[in-house]
């Protein structure tokens, strides 16, 4: 009961934030290009203050020395997942590249943070630091290549060296080789610097749910809930890759925190990062707000499903 409750506690959240940023489009309270304004907000200044205080806070010495076992196995969760990822895109949609890239994006990286903090803090307290280590490398996955070959590239378009390395060099990469640097060397901010980056980062998730609904005001929503490829795309997510989870943990031989926190990571509907960074840049993210709220309404039922049957079958 208490995974009900909490999922559905989080999905409260995300839906009222969702539907002040709809009402505020459809009233027209703000302007029309409220969303580009959002997004690049988003970019260049909430996303890079999240990052950077992840690492300066997570990735230092002390805590990779005892828990760099999940740090480690991450990486293979993530070397498991990509492939994955790029198969079933490219079946969903074998002629449109930047739908598959979409796609891709929300099956290797799911709402881990948002989402998959608030559930493991509430339901499994005891392994929440070992998860915050875990989801690491999915935040370098995202800035080193999720982001920056996925989501601001242009799809099918070659890519040149250097436009690869001006995709890389966005504010968000930065923020984390600089919370990297700061996080290994022990490095103390002033304390200024670190509540202007707090506050920032406080802002990241409920400004994009609000750019959410104001995406979706501007949307056909009847097209929106009877396209069926975000329903496969939203299934594929919360229960194929939860499957394979599941079957994975019973039979590796991992400590039981480790174990969790793999599922807990891939039982997450689809990230939010696929409206806001494309939106930053001008792209199309009416599917990608169409594929959150369906993944993020599902969840409510299958991440508690996911979790009681790990419960059962695996502790």
């Amino acid at each position: 009961m208490e995974i009900f409750t909490t999922t559905l506690g989080q999905m409260a959240v995300l839906f009222s934030l969702i539907i002040i940023g709809f009402v505020l489009a459809k009233c027209r309270i703000v302007p029309e290009n409220s969303a580009g304004v959002l997004s690049r907000l988003e970019n260049w200044v909430f996303i890079p203050a999240l990052v950077a205080m992840t690492f300066i806070n997570d990735f230092t010495l002390e805590k990779l020395e005892e828990l760099w076992k999940p740090f480690v196995i991450s990486f293979a969760v993530l070397a498991v997942a990509i492939p994955l990822a790029l198969l079933v895109s490219r079946l969903l949609s074998p002629k449109d590249a930047y739908m598959r890239n979409i796609y891709t994006y929300g099956l290797c990286f799911s709402n881990f943070g948002f989402m998959g903090y608030a559930v493991v803090g509430a339901v499994f307290p005891e392994y929440e630091l070992e998860y915050i280590i875990f989801t690491l490398p999915l935040w370098m996955g995202i800035y080193l290549w999720g982001a920056p070959s996925l989501l601001m590239s242009e799809a099918g378009e070659k890519q040149t060296l250097g436009k690869r390395l001006k995709a890389i060099c966005n504010p968000m990469f930065i923020a984390m080789v600089v919370g990297i640097i700061i996080g290994l060397s022990g490095l103390t901010l002033p304390g200024w610097v670190t509540s202007t980056l707090n506050s920032a980062k406080g802002c990241m998730s409920p400004l994009a749910m609000i750019l959410t609904g104001i995406t979706v005001a501007h949307t056909d929503l009847k097209k929106v809930f009877t396209d069926y490829k975000i329903y496969l795309i939203s299934a594929a997510r919360l229960l194929l890759f939860p499957a394979i989870g599941l079957v994975a943990c019973y039979f590796l031989p991992l400590p039981q925190s480790t174990l969790t926190c793999i599922l807990c990571s891939v039982a997450m509907p689809l990230g939010l990062n696929t409206i806001v960074i494309p939106a930053g840049y001008g792209k199309d993210t009416t599917a990608a707000a169409s594929m959150a709220i369906v993944s993020h309404i599902l969840s409510c039922i299958t991440i508690p499903v996911v979790l009681m049957i790990f419960e059962r079958s695996i502790v």
